[in-house]
């Protein structure tokens, strides 16, 4: 396995994104819509946060079952604005950091996504699924 192979090899770089206005009902159906678990929050080109469907579930009635569920969601969404919710530490990488250094740095954090940034400008997004996908190919041969 090539040690210097860039991030940019592997990354997402067809975004879904939010902003901050958006609400999280909006967040919610882009995350079931795309199958995905991370979502920059932006200004434009540039990154201001990262939502997970993880921030979601926190704050939502996940674990209440009645056949209300849905709408007892809606509720709880509408309490909470994106910006409240988001993560706006968000570290990044450039697109020509290697895949090797990605995949230490994200054996040792708690978070599953890096938004890639070149030039202050959100360009793509990498993800431990996207990793695990390089693995199997190199494997796999």
């Amino acid at each position: 396995m090539k040690n210097s192979v860039p991030v940019s090899k592997i990354m997402t770089k067809k975004l879904v994104t939010l902003t901050a206005n958006d609400d999280l009902v909006t967040a919610e159906q882009l995350f079931k819509k795309h199958h995905i678990r991370h979502i920059p929050v932006v200004e434009g080109k540039v990154i201001k946060g990262m939502l997970s469907y993880t921030d979601l579930l926190r704050i939502s009635f996940a674990d209440a079952v009645d056949e209300h569920e849905e709408y007892v969601d809606t509720i709880v969404y509408n309490m909470f604005t994106i910006p409240q919710v988001m993560v706006n530490d968000v570290v990044s990488v450039n697109s020509e950091t290697s895949i090797r250094d990605v995949a230490r740095f994200l054996s040792k954090k708690e978070f599953h996504a890096l938004p890639v940034v070149d030039n202050g400008k959100l360009v793509g997004i990498v993800t431990t699924t996207d990793l695990i996908n390089y693995l199997l190919e190199y494997i796999e041969g």
